[in-house]
């Protein structure tokens, strides 16, 4: 029996690249999606991958969700939290809404995707966490001190819940992508992304099947001796130290 890996923001960008890469894997794959039934279907009857609707922000929905998840395909045994939002603007002139829905969606998921299957893997003694931070939650970012805080908060998530769950068979790990080439991107007009571009110094954006290429391997048996590490993949732009 395949294990179950669960993707949240699995069916576009970097979080579809990753739920293909895991299907590739061997791994049965439930892919989490917000909003749009039409493209996630396509996604699903394309890539051979189940895919549920809930909003990771929820974390009443988190809960059923997960249920549906493990009554239909089994018990989750790879979580990637991956879903995320930008609600972009300085500070001095954000509302509350940009903040908490930020929040909400990029650091409570966390907590809501996270505990209704840490027990599970504890009880069985295995699992492997992958959770997607970001450069801006290392290096900060004008304009996304909400996203930066969200992310930032992403990292010492992981790291304390590897320590609380290493002798378990569990580990917990972050990736740090740059700018890569995602719809999201796309979507920044012509002049910014040749700025943006200019500044890392391998000359290119990062592809999502790089992303998902790092991810599966975290996700795999080999990397049991990766826990609570953050691995920064951004071409050059900003190099931490962790």
């Amino acid at each position: 029996m395949a294990s179950i890996a669960l993707v949240t923001g699995g069916t576009r960008g970097i979080g579809a690249a990753i739920a293909k890469s895991l299907k590739h894997a061997g791994y049965e794959v439930a892919a989490i999606y917000r909003s749009d039934d039409a493209a996630a279907e396509r996604f699903a009857a394309e890539n051979g991958v189940e895919v549920f609707r809930w909003n990771v922000a929820d974390e009443g929905a988190c809960r059923e969700g997960v249920a549906q998840v493990e009554a239909k395909l089994g018990p989750v045994s790879i979580l990637v939290n991956n879903a995320g939002i930008t609600r972009d603007g300085m500070f001095h002139k954000m509302s509350w809404e940009q903040w908490r829905a930020v929040l909400s969606t990029n650091l409570d998921s966390m907590f809501a995707m996270t505990r209704p299957v840490i027990e599970g893997m504890r009880e069985r003694r295995f699992g492997r966490i992958v959770n997607l931070s970001s450069i801006n939650g290392q290096k900060g970012q004008m304009g996304q001190v909400n996203y930066a805080a969200a992310k930032a908060g992403v990292i010492g998530f992981t790291k304390a819940l590897a320590l609380e769950n290493a002798s378990r068979g569990i580990t917990v790990n972050a990736v740090c992508p740059g700018y890569i080439d995602t719809d999201m991107v796309a979507s920044v007009p012509e002049e910014a992304r040749k700025a943006i571009i200019a500044g890392i110094p391998v000359g290119r954006l990062g592809k999502a099947e790089e992303i998902a290429d790092a991810v599966a391997f975290l996700a795999s048996a080999r990397a049991g001796f990766c826990t609570g590490s953050v691995l920064t993949i951004n071409g050059g732009q900003y190099i931490a130290n962790g």
